[in-house]
């Protein structure tokens, strides 16, 4: 259990990084308001250790699931968020999302693997030279396919099946990511601004969503949490 200077050090921490700014009062959805620790400027601030705890929380959660040889998948689309999903994925070998969440991912699982499968295929066609049977022309054709695929399909290649939770940043942004995993019942970590319902997923992490530093900071936290135990 951290000492009091520590949650002290951790809440200067967040607070530097953004983490505990969320939206004006007026947006800030009802049931989020037992979460909010202050104002600065019209602006809610949210409490550090109740969000420090969310994320604690979730930490363990995605570690558990990890150590069980669950498969997680986590998402990420918008700027702020890409390059830290990107790497929180890659450090666990796991699938990712942070082009564009195609619909029917979940629901229709069985024809993304099918599109996802042949992307595959022909990237690797392409790789060991099996293309060049073709006019250049048919080339051509293939690169635009593969290229524009890879925005797509990179990343889901670890998905081989339904994954055991979903991370998402941003739930506003990821609406139709969050509709398919509710209707599966897959349990969701989300970062979740003052905007947001946190009934909508869960384990809420209660953090500036839309801020670079803020989600990066969350993010290496969850990543040293999951790695003491994975």
């Amino acid at each position: 259990m951290a000492t009091e200077t520590e949650n002290k050090e951790m809440a200067l921490a967040m607070a530097k990084a953004g983490v505990l700014y969320g939206h004006k009062k007026t947006k800030t959805h009802p049931r989020m308001k037992p979460y909010i620790g202050g104002r600065r400027n019209e602006i809610e601030l949210l409490d550090p250790e109740t969000s420090l705890v969310s994320i604690e929380k979730a930490a363990e959660f995605l570690k558990q699931k990890m150590k069980e040889g669950g498969l997680v998948l986590f998402v990420g689309t918008r700027p702020a968020a890409k390059d830290a999903i990107l790497a929180l994925a890659n450090s666990f070998n796991a699938p990712y999302v942070t082009f564009r969440w195609l619909g029917g991912i979940l629901t229709n699982f069985k024809v993304l693997r099918q599109r996802s499968s042949y992307y595959q295929d022909l990237k690797a066609r392409q790789e060991k030279g099996e293309l060049s049977k073709y006019t250049k022309k048919e080339q051509l054709d293939f690169a635009k396919e593969i290229g524009k695929m890879s925005r797509m399909f990179d990343g889901l290649e670890l998905l081989t099946r339904l994954p055991d939770a979903l991370f998402v940043v941003d739930i506003e942004e990821h609406e139709t990511a969050v509709r398919e995993a509710r209707r599966l019942h897959i349990p969701i970590v989300a970062i979740l601004d003052t905007n947001d319902d946190p009934r909508q997923v869960e384990y809420p992490i209660l953090a500036n969503d839309h801020a670079k530093s803020s989600v990066e900071w969350v993010i290496e936290a969850l990543k040293k949490g999951i790695s003491e135990g994975v």
